[in-house]
């Protein structure tokens, strides 16, 4: 029993605390004076840690700002009797700490004893205890508990918590538990950190083997807890009773010794051997193999140091880093021919060592038969990895036995160790101060060109551009159409992931243009993508492929099942362009159609490779599978696995193998290591150029102007349509001014629909997500400037309408967590200025203004990135606004986006101004050409091309 300290000891100090429960398991405990003032930890932690050596009596205590947090553990601890203060009384500060301490205490009387036990229960792996209701009825709980109110089950929970955590704390896991039961209940708990008796201490002692044998020792050995020295049994005393062979002074503790040695054999397992039952009153003395040496090292040791037991092992053995043999193979081709293939059957010449001593094939196979781990070479002692000898051996086998050609070692599994970077050699280098293995993989110089060309994308066969491409192709652009059609050819999946603006859309559909006119395929290729890019592609073909036959797989209309199949059939499309959304729901006829190109645009869209959408994507059926993103994907591990499981299924393992063998390494670890590793194995198959490589900025103009076209929603298409009609009622009796003012309020209202219907409705502004399910145009405009700002660059975005700016900034706020600054012509000088110095210094990633007051004056070459929101009748006024960041003192490559909406108003003015554009300058510049317009070109400019709007 335990005395309650307030009764035996009535000067004692009283410390008041304050305890709440933060999460299961773990608390925030403050002290307060007698004036109710919070106490500085430092002036009485010393007496809540008085005798508290786990954590150095307080000093590795977790403290912050005069608040001590401490595990249910490390509370149970604090109030039993071998740890508390015997002059210094708890005491809550409020009802709930009270309890809490009353509780602890309660508890003490099983914390503290091996009965505790005797209630363990495990359910589905969980160790809980069950109270019989007769605890409640002891003497020293009711004395802990007073008037306190609690059920056995609140107990329970607390109990089961802290001793989890006292296990876990010590190194021992839950699984652990059912095998430690005997020794918890024979006085092997509370646990202790030394295991002695009087002065000296049982231990274990491994041995190695002796120069002409293989067998490991083990034996019992005493220990003097003063002097260290250890003792073991004369020879001829062995087998006799532990009593009859201990020296005089230690008689005494004979019984003692044995129950220590039985906990200490209870604890271990040796296969074939009960050695518990054998050695139950002798000192253990046993020889052991390298596996049972293994097994001990590796688990059962590990557990005894737990528990307070002392392990003595070979001082090498402790300091020896594990080694690894040193593999090189050679690979040859067996064929006669001067030029290798990729499909060469290949030969290899196994070359192994450790330590710098040359181990023949025969002798690496013998140690493996005999799982050895532990070799002496010379005079030194090796300590191999069975299992990664295990898996060399098994590759050797594979290699020899299967044939492998250089396609297959590209695909094949090896291990990590023989895929990673070679290091840095100098000539007198040693091989035995090496940590890490080396897999050096040497071929002969034709089979390596063929290696080359697939890492560096170097020296691939010449391909010409064909002759229907409306287009010329920069040098790296060809490089990269090149690159897809060689892929082809050895039937290799692709990820083209050049950057956002170096052109990925020209190099497909020259690609494309390739397999049409050059290779005669017959099938059609499938092009996915998201909804807003989807007139993007349209247009983007027509422009550069006119000759190729385009389909659109998308609207409500489309044709399904059988009308789909028979439609492929018969008009033989060279091109079907489709949505993500779309081939989920209609996946079961398109995996019918046997595609000659799957391609996936934006491919970082099928990142998560459990969605219905990614799922019905790998069923489609293709004769050659391509990537495009323009994202950085090697820094998005999760999107990486999942495009490589498209172009390749299965190359990078499962999601949760390469979850483990990369992602963790890399994104918790940082570990510079594995990345190389991982690059490695995927750059034979990513081509990806940045503006920043400066050999493409060679080839590159300062300024590149594209087109986004995106499509109407069915909303904006309702209200387009209607109100051209409504507005065109009467306006053939106007007035020639009449007319012209009626036609610019048509141009401005029709603007803004095209941005947002919520704009034209002068509706409040819904949550982010539902806003850009309404507009095509701002989904892509936040999609694009989000992509801007993960790339680590920066933009500037112009409107004519403050209702658009605002618009945005409210989906930037609410999705991105970015506040962008919006500058308009009501911004006084001083505001405006501190904002422009702002973004030059980087403060902020993304600039709104308005087209007329943002668009002279200012120099924002920050900006990277240039987005028009919406389309301005004179181009002047635009190139006004581009060239606030496409000016002098511009370092950077700048990108013009140009938003522009598929069959309404700004795509017919895009097209009116290009075929204006030699007109003079004088009439460009006004918006007097639009109101100027004969009735049928008026009618034509406002008319709604419905064939483009989305379903």
């Amino acid at each position: 029993m335990i005395d309650d300290v307030r009764n035996a000891t009535p000067f004692a100090k009283t410390l008041r605390l304050k305890i709440d429960q933060q999460e299961s398991g773990f608390y925030t405990v403050k002290a307060f004076s007698d004036e109710n003032l919070v106490r500085p930890v430092s002036t009485w932690s010393h007496q809540l840690f008085y005798r508290y050596e786990p954590n150095f009596f307080g000093l590795y205590a977790n403290v912050e700002n005069d608040v001590l947090y401490l595990s249910s553990a490390e509370f149970m601890d604090l109030l039993s009797p071998k740890y508390i203060h015997p002059f210094v009384q708890l005491q809550g500060a409020n009802e709930e700490s009270e309890k809490l301490i009353g509780v602890v205490k309660a508890l003490q009387l099983l914390w503290n004893s091996s009965a505790l036990w005797d209630y363990a229960v495990f359910q589905e792996d969980e160790l809980v205890f069950e109270l019989p209701s007769m605890f409640g009825e002891d003497a020293h709980v009711k004395s802990s508990l007073g008037s306190i109110d609690v059920d056995l089950a609140e107990l329970s929970e607390i109990l089961s918590v802290a001793t989890k955590q006292k296990l876990a704390f010590s190194g021992l896991m839950i699984e652990d538990i059912p095998s430690l039961l005997p020794f918890f209940k024979e006085g092997g708990w509370p646990l202790n950190n030394e295991r002695s008796v009087g002065d000296v201490r049982v231990a274990l002692r491994l041995s190695e083997p002796e120069e002409d044998s293989e067998m490991w020792l083990l034996e019992t050995v005493i220990s003097n807890v003063k002097t260290a020295k250890v003792w073991t049994p004369a020879v001829r005393k062995r087998h006799l009773p532990i009593a009859d062979t201990l020296p005089e002074k230690w008689m005494p503790y004979a019984d003692e010794i044995v129950s220590l040695q039985k906990q200490i054999l209870d604890l271990i397992q040796i296969e074939g051997a009960n050695i518990s039952s054998d050695f139950a009153n002798q000192f253990l003395y046993i020889e052991l193999e390298d596996p049972d040496v293994r097994k001990l090292l590796r688990n059962d040791f590990a557990k005894l140091q737990a528990l307070g037991f002392e392990v003595i092992l070979p001082a090498w053995l402790k300091e020896l880093k594990q080694t690894r043999l040193r593999v090189r193979v050679s690979a040859n081709n067996m064929t006669t021919r001067k030029v290798a293939g990729l499909d060469d059957i290949l030969t290899f010449k196994w070359n192994l060592s450790v330590g710098g001593s040359q181990i023949s094939e025969e002798q690496f196979r013998q140690m493996v038969n005999e799982k050895r781990e532990f070799v002496r070479i010379g005079n030194e002692w090796f300590r191999l990895d069975a299992e990664w000898m295990n898996g060399i051996r098994e590759l050797m086998d594979k290699a020899e036995q299967e044939n492998w050609t250089v396609r297959e070692l590209l695909f094949r599994e090896l291990p990590e160790e023989l895929t990673a970077p070679a290091e840095e050699e100098s000539a007198d280098e040693d091989d035995a101060l090496r940590d890490d293995p080396l897999f050096a993989f040497e071929m002969q110089r034709s089979l390596k060109t063929y290696v080359d060309q697939l890492s560096e994308k170097k020296g691939l066969p010449a391909v010409a551009v064909p002759s229907t491409l409306q287009a010329e192709l920069r040098p790296y652009q060809q490089e990269g159409f090149e690159w897809l059609v060689f892929m082809r050819e050895q039937k290799f999946g692709a990820v083209l992931a050049d950057d956002m603006g170096l052109g990925k859309t020209v190099q497909l559909i020259s690609y494309v243009l390739h397999t049409v006119n050059e290779l005669e395929v017959h099938d059609p290729a499938i092009i996915v993508c998201p909804t807003s890019v989807l007139g993007n592609w349209q247009k983007e073909l027509e422009r550069f492929a006119p000759s190729l036959r385009v389909s659109t797989h998308y609207s409500s209309s489309r044709a399904k099942d059988d009308e789909f199949v028979g439609y492929i059939h018969e008009a033989q499309p060279n091109v079907v362009l489709t949505t993500y959304g779309t081939v989920s729901q209609d996946v079961e006829f398109l995996e019918r159609v046997n595609w000659s190109t799957i391609v996936l645009d934006e491919a970082q869209n099928i990142k998560n490779m459990q969605t219905l959408q990614s799922r019905a994507i790998r069923r489609l059926m293709g004769d050659h599978h391509i990537a495009l993103t323009g994202t950085p994907i090697e820094n998005r591990l999760s999107e990486l696995w999942a495009i490589f499981d498209f172009i390749h299924k299965g190359y990078l393992g499962s999601f949760g193998k390469f979850q483990e063998q990369y992602i963790l390494p890399i994104e918790r670890d940082e570990s510079d290591r594995h990345k190389e590793i991982l690059r490695m194995k995927i750059r034979p198959f990513l081509l990806r150029r940045t503006k920043n490589d400066p050999d493409l900025q060679l080839n590159l103009p300062d300024k590149l102007e594209a087109k986004k076209y995106c499509p109407l929603t069915s909303e904006q298409a309702a209200l387009y349509e209607g109100y051209i009609q409504d507005t065109l009622v009467g306006m053939e009796s106007m007035s020639g001014f009449e007319k012209k003012g009626r036609i610019l309020q048509m141009l401005s209202k029709l603007k803004q629909l095209c941005n947002h219907p919520a704009l034209y409705l002068k509706e409040p502004f819904e949550d982010a997500t539902v806003m850009m399910e309404r507009s095509v145009k701002l989904k892509s405009i936040v999609e694009l400037a989000s992509e801007i700002v993960e790339n680590g660059e920066q933009c500037l975005i112009f409107t004519q309408y403050i209702g658009m700016g605002h618009l945005l900034q409210h989906c930037f706020s609410e999705l991105l967590d970015v506040d962008v600054p919006f500058l308009t012509g009501s911004m006084p000088k001083s505001q405006r200025d501190r904002l422009v110095d702002a973004f030059q210094a980087g403060e902020f990633p993304i600039f709104l203004l308005s087209l007329k007051a943002g668009g002279t004056g200012l120099n924002l070459t920050a900006a990277s990135h240039v987005l028009h929101a919406d389309r301005w009748w004179n181009p002047a006024v635009e190139n006004q606004a581009t060239d606030r960041a496409y000016r002098i003192g511009q370092t950077q490559f700048v990108q013009v986006h140009k938003f522009i909406t598929i069959g309404t108003i700004e795509e017919k003015i895009d097209k009116m101004i290009e075929l204006k554009s030699a007109l003079s300058e004088e009439l460009i510049q006004s918006s007097n050409w639009l109101t100027e317009l004969q009735d049928e070109e008026l009618l034509d400019l406002l008319t709604l091309d419905a064939d483009v709007v989305r379903s």
